[in-house]
């Protein structure tokens, strides 16, 4: 996730950035056989060595819950139709796919452990399949919408192609993968942005859309749009974005952060399956 405007201390700040930096090395260095068990374990490490992560003691109301819910639905409700089958990777609470429910025929969310909010009930075309971050038992060409948030960028970067590759198995040709990820320009998003302009922690990486794109095409999702002013843009919108990025780029970091905290605070996309 991005990290925001703080009152942490700044012994607390960098506690938890060499903290974090530590365990994102371990990460960085580990086999696709060691992550399957590594991934999990890292990170409930960080939330017990770090007392007063965010995820500790930023939960939010239900309101604020339900503002970001919203948001989200803004986005993946560009393309999801009733009686839709969505997946969703790193459903965490579940409250997206809960709301989602109230249009797709099915939700199914993708995780590599069950972190639902149990308070909620349930809806009846929800279901939680935990899987070791590479493989899952859904068949193929099964959702006609794929949906992931602030997610992307916590891959190791050698599990991108397989991530692309498992979406796109599951995705019905014609069927979109929408997703919001932390731009490169803005970054660092995480923890690291408060010490370094580079990516140390777990943000393992960042793009620009240009960027995306590419990966995205490598991987069959030859068509994409940009999701700016609330919508999804076709056409030579899409052409301004990538233009405005290429303008930007000679500029100094610092500066070019500083510009692009609110132009490019995220690539959000929708990527369609090449048939």
């Amino acid at each position: 996730m991005s990290a925001p405007a703080t009152t942490r201390s700044p012994q607390a700040l960098r506690h938890h950035y060499e903290v974090e930096k530590e365990l994102a090395a371990r990460l960085r260095a580990s086999t696709r056989e060691e992550r399957t068990a590594l991934f999990g374990r890292l990170y409930g490490e960080l939330f017990e060595r770090v007392p007063d992560h965010p995820r500790h003691t930023r939960k939010g109301s239900d309101q604020a819950r339900e503002r970001g819910v919203r948001a989200q639905m803004r986005l993946v409700g560009q393309v999801l139709k009733p009686g839709d089958v969505l997946v969703e990777f790193a459903p965490g609470d579940g409250w997206l796919s809960n709301a989602a429910a109230a249009t797709a025929a099915e939700v199914i969310g993708i995780d590599i452990s069950d972190q639902r909010d149990l308070s909620k009930p349930l809806p009846p075309n929800v279901r939680h399949v935990v899987y070791d971050g590479y493989h899952v038992d859904l068949p193929d060409a099964c959702a006609d919408v794929v949906f992931s948030y602030q997610f992307l960028e916590h891959l190791h970067p050698d599990d991108v192609p397989a991530h692309f590759e498992l979406a796109r198995r599951l995705l019905k040709p014609g069927g979109c993968y929408v997703f919001d990820t932390p731009h490169r320009y803005s970054g660092p998003h995480d923890i690291s942005r408060f010490f370094t302009d580079s990516l140390d922690c777990f943000h393992f990486q960042e793009w620009t859309h240009r960027e995306m794109r590419r990966v995205l095409a490598a991987h069959g999702f030859s068509t994409t749009w940009v999701f700016r002013m609330g919508r999804v843009q076709k056409g030579i919108f899409n052409l301004l974005v990538d233009a405005l990025e290429l303008l930007l780029l000679p500029l100094p970091h610092k500066l070019r952060r500083a510009l692009c905290g609110r132009i490019f605070p995220s690539v959000a996309l929708v990527a369609v399956r090449d048939s």
